[in-house]
């Protein structure tokens, strides 16, 4: 473990060191999973509560299981500058995407430590315990505690073991009951700033090292059932075939048809045929839709699109159609203060400032019910992201602390 007060030991080499400790806390050994209130998040939070603590900070685990540090301001009880994201991972995940803006923000109080520095504003980093959504689906429940803003059945669901989630926090060693008293409305953060992996490859191509996210993009995500009549293979004739994976893939396409003439993303994350037979025509077949775009019209546009040739494929192939929307978020917009404090950061240190919007969901779209949002993308390796090859240099990251440290210092004054 590296103390804080080494100087002799750069900033982005121990937040690179950090990183591979925690991916060594794994759910699966040989893999990088790390679910949501599991032993390996517990590990991982307690490593960062250690990090916390030798920075300097009054650190500890808040009531929805996030692991909250604190450097004080000039004036004790001050507003707070968070910097932060989330420790959880999907399964066999990268070591990037999520930890990175939990160490670089640890970096930067370190560093106001070794300056002896107290701000008009304090800093507090979190670790947030559930954004991923991989355990109980899209429920974001460490930053939607924080917001104050979890969805009314959030205890009831359930992950594929069935453990619900009220049960999965009272092993973590959080009291379900109390999970309220993690929200900040009434103590809100004075802005909220997260370093993150872009998640693409605009800034590899581009060949800059960071960029200035606008907003965050507004996603619809439906599962969809399609029921045909399950037949052996060889003795249906095909004009008689009510086949549910032909009109499955018809849907399938029809997605990645639409999405690829617009400003927009669409994918088909898993698809389930029954029954499982090499010989029997597929009676039913359920898969997912995401469609994202940074333009709410836009989304809004091409999932009624999308769902009109899901229902033209039904009725040209005779089976019957039943889709539920699973989740919908609206496009988060960056607040434009931060967006231009981070690209005046980014042209004092000689650096182009590109402007991008991100296609992935994180946790300031639950934060920005409570304050405004600042993010700042890093590039990665092929834009790869939740996965093993995920791959940033420890250059990059020394320039992303660089950055987070400067955006921090920009906002002193609220």
């Amino acid at each position: 473990m590296t103390s804080a007060s080494e100087p002799s030991r750069d900033d982005a080499d121990i937040a690179m060191a950090r990183l591979d400790a925690l991916a060594a806390c794994t759910d699966e050994p040989g893999r990088i999973t790390r679910l949501a209130f599991s032993p390996a998040l517990r590990d991982a939070n307690a490593r960062v509560l250690a990090w916390m603590r030798e920075a300097g900070m009054a650190a500890g685990i808040d009531a929805a299981g996030n692991v909250v540090g604190r450097w004080e301001a000039e004036t004790a009880g001050a507003s707070a500058v968070m910097i932060g994201s989330h420790l959880d991972t999907v399964r066999d995940g990268g070591r990037y995407d999520g930890p990175l803006g939990v160490v670089a923000g640890i970096a930067v109080v370190e560093r106001l430590r070794r300056e002896g520095r107290r701000l008009p504003l304090a800093v507090e980093v979190i670790g947030f315990a559930d954004e991923e959504g991989v355990r109980f689906g899209g429920s974001i429940l460490g930053s939607a505690a924080v917001a104050g803003t979890l969805a009314p059945d959030w205890r009831e669901r359930r992950d594929a073991d069935g453990i619900d989630a009220a049960t999965a926090l009272r092993s973590f060693g959080v009291d379900p009951d109390g999970v309220g008293a993690a929200s900040r409305r009434r103590d809100p953060p004075a802005a909220y700033l997260e370093l993150h992996i872009e998640q693409g490859p605009a800034l590899e191509d581009a060949d800059v090292p960071l960029g200035c996210v606008t907003a965050i993009a507004g996603a619809t995500r439906l599962l969809v059932t399609v029921d045909g009549t399950a037949g052996h293979a060889g003795t249906v004739p095909m004009r008689l075939r009510r086949d549910a994976l032909a009109a499955a893939a018809e849907c399938v396409l029809a997605v990645e048809r639409l999405c690829a003439g617009a400003e927009a993303v669409g994918t088909v994350g898993h698809l389930r045929v029954a029954p499982d037979a090499v010989n029997v025509i597929p009676g039913r077949v359920r898969f997912s839709v995401d469609i994202r775009a940074a333009q709410d019209e836009v989304r809004t546009r091409l999932v009624d699109a999308a769902l009109a040739e899901f229902q033209a494929s039904a009725r040209r192939r005779r089976v019957e159609l039943a889709w539920q929307v699973t989740s919908r978020t609206e496009t988060t917009p960056c607040s434009p203060r931060l967006v231009e404090a981070l690209a005046g950061v980014l042209a004092g240190m000689g650096l182009p400032a590109p402007r991008l919007a991100s296609g992935a969901g994180h946790d300031g779209i639950a934060v920005s019910a409570i304050t405004e949002i600042g993010m700042l993308f890093l590039r990665c390796a092929g834009g790869i992201s939740h996965h093993p090859a995920e791959s940033v240099t420890v250059a990059d990251v020394r320039l992303g602390i660089e950055a987070l440290h400067r955006w921090s210092l920009a906002l002193r004054r609220g």
